[in-house]
């Protein structure tokens, strides 16, 4: 995921190799459908985003979403100090 979707480690491998890929995988309009994708298996299950990179999916489509802040989670936790 991380190479062919977030596009992290894209210059580990040649132009040679990206291009045999493309053309086994065309990638028409990949990156909206792929949002729209994770959007459309998160959308139903909201709480499975937190702490996560789901959540900017999330954010992004459903105006209406509230994030949780792990940050406030953990300040805000019952366990005295």
């Amino acid at each position: 995921m991380e190479l062919d979707v977030l596009g992290i480690g894209y210059d580990s491998i040649t132009d040679e190799q990206r291009q045999a890929v493309v053309e086994a995988h065309p990638r028409p309009d990949f990156k909206n459908r792929i949002l729209e994708a994770f959007h459309g298996g998160l959308k139903g299950r909201p709480a499975t985003t937190f702490g996560n990179v789901k959540a900017d999916v999330l954010d992004y489509f459903e105006p209406e979403f509230e994030r949780k802040n792990f940050v406030d989670v953990i300040k805000n936790s019952d366990w005295p100090e």
